[in-house]
């Protein structure tokens, strides 16, 4: 992809797997994805396709059996000012460094804030350690911060909101509450796992311009990873669309949706409900859905991966050959022969 910004992460044919009693999990199998400065990506596919994996290898706190058996990770801290490379993958997950970078450089907001806060210590408790963890600051001068960043994400009353605990919040408020941790240090990537999944549609809608809001403001790139298409026409400058552990399509936001290439990514696109209108003489049209399911994680199948469940697909050729993954447009590539 052609960017004029410094890069900023880089992964390279990523292999993240399971060793399992009954086989062999590839939960990521060969990724690939770069980020640039100051950029949001999002990283779409279905439940099981291997983005919140893929999150978790470069954090380095894939759990165990999983362990990263392939590829490279590379992130430039300091990117916007000249950037020193660091190989992630190469680092010990429980060593200095990358506990330095986890948290500090790159941080996560976790799928359920409600799992991720523990219940026996308050808000500004967890915040407070996290923070000072990584910055020289006393306790009262993190507890200073800590109360103004959760004022930034729209706590109300952030003075006594700091001494509550995760119970005594909404679902709303205690997902601002993880943003703050994770902006507290003010990281160069920020990684977002389905941050609005379990959120209404007005409390959505505030968290996004939230987030929108604090990228201008500190300049950091945002990896968004969801499974809702409409949440990444907002917010994302590129997407990249996973199945089953691979990268099969990535192209910016707006060729994605007006000219998807993958006949996975189109079958995502044609699944979106769309409103119809008043008074139309057009009849009406069941729901579009991707007929099957995503494959058993023990028997991917061979060739494309997506063939089974796939419209275009071709005997002898998708079900034998892995697909190579070509760049029809130098802002778009896309993994099907169809475009060999």
């Amino acid at each position: 992809m052609l960017s004029t910004r410094a890069p900023l992460l880089e992964v390279k044919d990523l292999k993240t797997y399971f060793q399992m009693e009954g086989g062999t999990i590839h939960a990521v199998d060969g990724a690939s994805l770069t980020m640039h400065v100051g950029e949001t990506v999002g990283v779409v596919g279905e439940s099981g396709c291997g983005k919140s994996v893929m999150a978790l290898s470069i954090l380095g706190i894939v759990p165990s059996p999983g362990r990263i058996v392939g590829g490279r990770i590379r992130f430039y801290r300091g990117a916007g000012e000249g950037g020193e490379p660091v190989e992630l993958s190469a680092l010990d997950p429980k060593g200095d460094m990358m506990r330095a970078i986890r948290g500090l450089d790159i941080a996560m907001i976790f799928q359920e804030p409600t799992s991720a806060l523990s219940p026996v210590y308050t808000i500004g408790q967890q915040i407070v350690e996290a923070l000072r963890l990584h910055r020289d600051l006393s306790r009262a001068q993190a507890r200073q911060q800590v109360v103004e960043m959760l004022g930034k994400v729209g706590l109300p009353d952030p003075e006594r909101t700091i001494d509550r605990y995760p119970h005594q919040l909404s679902g709303g408020m205690c997902q601002r509450a993880m943003i703050a941790m994770a902006l507290c240090s003010y990281p160069d990537l920020l990684i977002a796992d389905e941050p609005t999944t379990a959120l209404d549609v007005t409390t959505e809608a505030q968290i996004l311009h939230l987030m929108r809001s604090l990228q201008e403001e500190f300049g950091m790139a945002i990896m968004f990873i969801t499974h809702n298409l409409g949440v990444i026409a907002q917010m994302a400058d590129r997407v990249v669309v996973m199945y089953l552990g691979e990268v099969v399509e990535e192209a910016r936001v707006y060729d994605i949706f007006y000219h998807p290439f993958h006949p996975y990514t189109q079958a995502l696109l044609n699944a979106i409900p769309r409103l119809g209108r008043k008074g139309t003489t057009t009849p009406r049209r069941k729901l579009a859905e991707i007929r099957g399911g995503v494959p058993d994680a023990y028997s991917i199948p061979r060739g494309c991966r997506f063939h089974p469940r796939c419209v275009h697909m071709r005997p002898g050729l998708c079900d034998t050959d892995r697909p190579p993954y070509v760049t029809p447009d130098p802002e778009h590539s896309v993994r099907c022969v169809l475009y060999r």
